[in-house]
C-alpha cells in the first residue's frame, strides 16, 4: 500500500526529511514574497490582484481568502483528474497563512523607493522560495495543477498547451482582481516579465531529484 504513487506523493521515501523542510522553507518564503508585493501598495502578482480583489469585496483577509480559493481549486482538479501531492496540500495552506502573518508588520510603507525595493525583493524571493518549492518533488500548486489539468483538454477536437492554459486563466483572474479593486500596478508588469526568468535561474540549483512530477515553473 505504502509503495504505491499515491502514497509516494504523501510519503516520499527519498530523502523524505530533507523533501518536506525544503517545501516549507520555499513556502514560507513564497508568502513572503507575496507579502512584499501586496504591501508595496504598487501591484502584486496576477493571482494576487484577484485575492486581493476578493478581499476588498468580502472583508475577508487576502492570506484567508488565498487558502480559500486554493482549496475550491484543488475540488476542480477532481474532474481534471489530477493527483495531489503532500507539497500540494502544504502550498494551499502555508502561503496563505504566511501572508495574514507577515502582511500586518509590513504594510503601510510610504517611501515610494522603500516600495520599489520591496517589489524587486519581492519577486527575488518568490522565485527562491519556488526553487525550495518546486525543488522539493512534492507535487504542484493548486492554481498551476488547475493549468495542467486544462493542458490535457481540448476543445472542438483542438489541444491545449500549457502555455496558453496559463495565460488564459491568469488574464481572467487579473481583470476580475482589476474590477474587483484588486492591487493592480507597475509591480503586477514586474512580476509577470521577471518571474519565470528568475525561476528558471533558482529552480535547478535547488532541484532535488523528483519523486512526482512537477510540471509548472511557480508553485501557485
Amino acid at each position: 500500500m505504502f509503495d504505491s504513487p499515491l502514497a509516494r506523493r504523501f510519503v516520499p521515501r527519498d530523502q523524505p526529511v530533507e523533501r518536506i523542510v525544503r517545501c516549507m522553507v520555499g513556502l514560507i518564503l513564497f508568502g513572503v514574497g507575496i507579502t512584499l508585493l501586496i504591501a508595496s501598495d504598487l501591484g502584486a502578482a496576477p493571482w494576487d490582484v484577484f485575492h486581493t480583489g476578493v478581499s476588498e469585496l468580502t472583508g475577508i483577509s487576502t492570506g484567508n481568502v488565498i487558502i480559500i480559493v486554493g482549496v475550491l481549486l484543488l475540488l476542480l482538479w477532481i474532474p481534471l483528474r489530477e493527483q495531489p501531492g503532500l507539497g500540494t496540500i502544504l502550498n494551499a495552506f502555508v502561503i496563505g497563512i504566511v501572508v495574514d502573518i507577515t502582511l500586518p508588520l509590513v504594510d503601510g510603507v510610504d517611501f515610494v523607493v522603500v516600495r520599489v525595493v520591496m517589489i524587486l525583493g519581492g519577486v527575488v524571493i518568490v522565485a527562491i522560495g519556488s526553487g525550495f518549492y518546486i525543488g522539493a518533488g512534492l507535487g504542484p500548486g493548486p492554481r498551476d495543477g488547475l493549468m495542467t489539468g486544462l493542458a490535457r483538454q481540448s476543445i472542438a477536437g483542438h489541444s491545449i498547451s500549457i502555455r496558453a492554459a496559463r495565460t488564459g486563466v491568469e488574464v481572467i483572474v487579473l481583470l476580475i482582481g482589476i474590477a474587483l479593486g484588486g492591487a493592480m500596478g507597475i509591480g503586477t508588469v514586474v512580476f509577470a516579465l521577471a518571474i519565470g526568468p528568475l525561476a528558471q535561474i533558482f529552480i535547478p540549483p535547488l532541484s532535488m531529484s523528483d519523486p512526482v512530477e512537477t510540471t509548472a515553473p511557480v508553485p501557485r
